[in-house]
């Protein structure tokens, strides 16, 4: 098997499985909230892992609030920072290229009155910072919110730049940052990135599905998503899980120990890919400096789906659009905003890699792809 899908999920590694059943031994398997042996030594083991995963993340533990997903962590911020924050203005900037866990929250926002602006992007996924800029000067400004690392094209957001504006123009405005398909790829301290809250997944670095961490810059103040027993200093209620938190800070534990060097072969892989589909009339979507992670392809002469089931007849995994839209069969909203013109975007394929990834998997799926052209396709 040639599992290139990993912007969609990853496998566990089995670090991670072996710690998540070192955490579910009856001796930590207590409730953490509980007074006794079992409910202290729960909770010791828990805030083990909150306080590493704040070291990794180059965070405070009372910064760091564990999860369901990434997607609780985005509504968490977003709507939970406007919420709790009505006179910090009215207005919302983003793009339309977001994560749907974000553009559905913003959705939610300009129903309940709020006005949102959507920044144009350019061919490269990148905002219009000119743009940016006219929109924060005009006032009244709430929140930014974008995508560290876009999850269908790998475009990298423009971060240094994004806050001197916003340090410029309008510094009371409040930023919100997805970066999820960031983690584990690159180096990671949230006191130099600079935003106030930040969303990341467990499943995407290795981690299991389930557990996802929000960042909350102390001093910054939302509203909790869901309440109960005022768990996690009241800003996540409900029980505790060692084994999700266990499995999230071993993911990440793991993925930073190397992370350099994955970099370096995942890009090596990257533009292996680049130069023989290139060769092969492929249209290369993902722009020149893209996360290495992930290769956006148009193939010529297959549509997206059809060149997907082609390549899982030789056991290759791949994805049309994002995992959230892909079963709607759509064409993917990112590359049409992006200019993409719909013939071009209706062909695309989202390769996207993990450390685990090798270059001999890569040459396998160019035999494949050359393959399914010979038995499937005329060539033009």
């Amino acid at each position: 098997m040639i599992y290139f899908d990993n912007s969609a999920t990853t496998f566990p590694t089995e670090r991670v499985r072996a710690a998540c059943s070192a955490a579910m031994t009856d001796e930590l398997s207590g409730n953490p909230g509980s007074l006794h042996k079992l409910g202290v030594a729960a909770d010791s083991a828990y805030n083990e892992c909150l306080n590493n995963t704040a070291k990794l993340l180059g965070a405070k533990p009372q910064e760091i609030v564990f999860t369901s997903c990434a997607t609780e962590s985005a509504n968490t911020a977003i709507r939970g920072f406007m919420s709790r924050n009505k006179r910090a203005g009215n207005t919302v900037v983003s793009t339309r290229t977001e994560h749907k866990a974000t553009l559905e929250c913003l959705a939610n926002l300009e129903k309940n009155g709020y006005n949102v602006v959507y920044l144009p992007v350019g061919s490269d996924g990148k905002p219009d910072l000119g743009a940016l800029e006219d929109t924060l000067a005009a006032g009244d400004c709430a929140l930014m919110c974008f995508t560290l690392v876009n999850n269908e094209t790998g475009s990298i957001l423009p971060n240094e730049e994004i806050l001197k504006i916003k340090n410029r123009v309008s510094p009371s405005t409040f930023f919100y940052l997805d970066a999820v398909q960031a983690l584990g790829k690159i180096r990671i301290d949230l006191h130099k990135l600079g935003c106030d809250m930040c969303s990341f997944s467990g499943h995407k670095i290795h981690g299991i599905k389930g557990v996802g961490v929000l960042y909350v810059r102390e001093g910054v103040r939302i509203d909790p998503f869901i309440l109960g027993g005022g768990q996690q200093r009241g800003m996540r209620s409900g029980t505790q899980s060692l084994v999700l938190a266990r499995s999230f800070e071993t993911a990440l534990e793991e993925a930073s120990e190397g992370v350099e060097d994955a970099y370096d072969i995942v890009a090596s892989i990257n533009a292996y890919l680049r130069k023989e589909l290139a060769a092969r009339k492929a249209i290369i979507l993902s722009p020149d400096d893209a996360l290495p992670y992930v290769l956006n392809v148009s193939f010529d002469g297959f549509e997206s789906e059809t060149m997907l089931h082609c390549l899982e007849i030789y056991d290759i995994f791949v994805s049309t659009v994002s995992a959230c839209s892909s079963k709607a069969k759509k064409v993917s909203y990112v590359l049409l905003e992006s200019g993409v013109p719909q013939k071009i975007a209706a062909n695309a394929v989202r390769i996207s890699f993990s450390r685990y990834n090798t270059m001999a998997e890569a040459e396998e799926f160019i035999r494949c792809v050359d393959e399914i052209y010979d038995k499937f396709a005329v060539r033009k």
